[in-house]
């Protein structure tokens, strides 16, 4: 039987002397899986995602991605593994200009710098942005600075991609240019957590839901976008 891509098991998280906001949280990720990650404002999504990257510690149960640990001593190693994005995608962007920061990872992982620019100029071409590869990233729009951030994560090649509310501030167009990326890209595992329930319908096929501090529904996304009544119960209104 082929191993998980991500492997959960009775994950529990608690801030500081307070009650656990993750309780008992289990699944797992296999290739091909693009999973929606939703719940309301609090549920703990990016938590649970923190949790996955290692910027979090639980206080029990395990993570694995890729068969590794998630551990402090396995961080280098498991990171190499994903991609993340942050709901800002200004934290990512911090270079002089667009093409310093797409090639910055791979040097840092000593990829020649000749190669490292062929490469990020494949990924402004590929995402529409290559006439602003010597810009800084104040001089994109919210819309190319989402991309360009995307191509920063995937000039290091990641088998598992991890985005954090990736439409915020995205008008419908940037929303649909940014689903039609996705969905291209060579990744073996895509876990997106948003409130953009419509959108998330367009680029996921499964959705995780959290309330309570538990995964309480892990189903198909498509009929559970169809359900307005267990949405709204889950503070999620699918027509607002």
């Amino acid at each position: 039987m082929p191993i998980s891509i991500v492997e959960v098991q009775n994950l529990v998280y608690a801030y500081a002397n307070q009650e656990p906001v993750l309780q008992d949280i289990s699944f797992s990720l296999n290739p091909g899986d693009r999973v929606a990650l939703m719940g309301a404002t609090g549920s703990g999504k990016s938590t649970l995602l923190e949790n996955l990257i290692g910027l979090k510690q639980p206080k029990t149960g395990k993570i694995s991605l890729n068969g590794i640990p998630v551990e402090p001593k396995n961080l280098p190693q498991v990171r190499r593994h994903i991609g993340f994005g942050f709901q800002d995608a200004n934290d990512q962007l911090f270079m002089p200009t667009i093409l310093e920061d797409i090639t910055f990872g791979p040097r840092n992982y000593g990829v020649a710098p000749a190669v490292a620019i062929d490469q990020a100029r494949q990924l402004l071409a590929d995402f529409g942005l290559e006439a602003y590869a010597n810009r800084s990233a104040h001089e994109l729009s919210g819309g190319q600075r989402r991309l360009a951030a995307l191509a920063a994560i995937l000039a290091l090649n990641p088998t598992i991609l991890i985005l954090d509310e990736p439409t915020t501030g995205l008008d419908p167009a940037w929303r649909r240019h940014l689903a039609q990326v996705l969905l291209k890209l060579p990744v073996q595992v895509m876990l997106i957590a948003s409130h953009d329930l419509h959108w998330l319908g367009k680029v996921t096929q499964r959705a995780l839901v959290l309330a309570g501090g538990r995964i309480c529904i892990d189903a198909a996304i498509q009929p559970l976008l169809e359900d307005g009544e267990t949405l709204d119960k889950l503070g999620l209104p699918v027509d607002w």
